[in-house]
């Protein structure tokens, strides 16, 4: 066990508590560096001790899943609604009543019978050159898939779960069909062979490697704030294009959150919802993480805020999960690896 403070514990593996601790288990695919904050703040507000253990979301959900009723696991965290979605459906979470999440959150960015909800919102816009391409020359993600863009567009990996939300998200608004047509004609457009992460495809973008990439904007939001002024730099050199303004939208997805169904501190589960919902930790999800805050009237930090005002595309967030599937076929026949 490694102690950061003392009314919190990350710790690699979870010991079952008494059933009136004040405590509260979660298992976290989030990365340390961007919970942490959170997690510090609401033990110092509620004294409540919490214990996390990081992972792959599909192993997790597999952890759950082998534990069943003897999981430890009060909540679970991912970065993807597709990934809630499955979780709900294996019957990992249990519904909980909420008057906090039922005012904060827009029905669109929660679970109608309330196993989970959305804690904040990410972005996946297109990211441009500011030398060497034009923002008039930008429209929608279908024309990446345009020929006048080939050896121009850097991206992860089809395996990541991003590019598979955003495709299953464009399979339920344009088709089957189109959408590997789309995937096709990107794949052919590839400056280099899908790799790293999503700064990387930045960094790439920053020293001439390609012109164009997908990626998420808190990436962006953090090399803009980074105490590294090589990571600035890159920054400097790429700007966010929103697609899709004038038909369904920019692809959005969720940072959201579930309560187990094998939860033995329910209570505290809720409490620490309804804590990640509240102005104190809304602000930290805006200026800390870099993403934009799921309750109203909340500021967008400034790095975040420079990207401007967005239509956000409205596809049923349970449609990420029913087109994965799909999505990963497309894919691995596109030649996008």
């Amino acid at each position: 066990m490694r102690t950061l403070l003392p009314a919190l514990a990350l710790v690699a593996g979870l010991v079952q508590a008494p059933a009136m601790a004040q405590e509260v288990n979660i298992y976290s695919y989030r990365q340390e560096g961007l919970i942490k904050p959170l997690l510090e703040a609401f033990a110092k507000q509620t004294g409540i001790k919490v214990n996390i253990v990081s992972g792959g979301e599909d192993a997790l959900i597999e952890r759950l899943r082998t534990e069943g009723a003897a999981s430890p696991a009060d909540l679970m965290i991912t970065v993807d609604a597709g990934r809630l979605v499955r979780s709900k459906e294996l019957g990992l979470f249990q519904p909980v009543k909420s008057a906090v999440i039922d005012e904060t959150v827009p029905p669109a960015y929660r679970d109608p019978d309330g196993t989970w909800t959305a804690l904040s919102i990410r972005g996946r816009p297109i990211m441009y050159s500011i030398d060497r391409v034009k923002p008039a020359d930008l429209s929608t993600y279908e024309d990446l898939a345009n020929p006048r863009w080939k050896g121009k567009i850097c991206v992860r990996s089809s395996g990541h779960i991003y590019n598979q939300s955003m495709l299953a998200a464009m399979i339920e608004a344009i088709g089957s069909e189109k959408a590997e047509a789309w995937a096709k004609g990107v794949g052919a457009n590839l400056a280099r062979q899908p790799q790293g992460g999503d700064r990387d495809q930045l960094k790439a973008i920053a020293a001439g490697e390609c012109d164009l990439a997908l990626a998420n904007t808190y990436y962006l939001a953090g090399l803009a704030t980074s105490k590294d002024p090589a990571e600035v730099e890159v920054a400097r050199k790429v700007k966010v294009f929103w697609p899709n303004q004038n038909d369904r939208g920019a692809h959005v997805n969720i940072s959201g959150i579930g309560v187990t169904k094998s939860s033995k501190n329910v209570a505290n589960a809720v409490r620490f919802i309804e804590f990640m919902l509240s102005d104190e930790a809304q602000r930290i999800h805006a200026e800390i993480v870099g993403e934009f805050p799921i309750k109203a009237g909340i500021k967008r930090s400034e790095a975040v805020a420079s990207f401007g005002d967005f239509k956000a595309d409205r596809v049923p967030l349970a449609a990420l999960a029913k087109n994965n599937a799909e999505a990963v076929r497309i894919y691995d026949r596109s030649g996008w690896r």
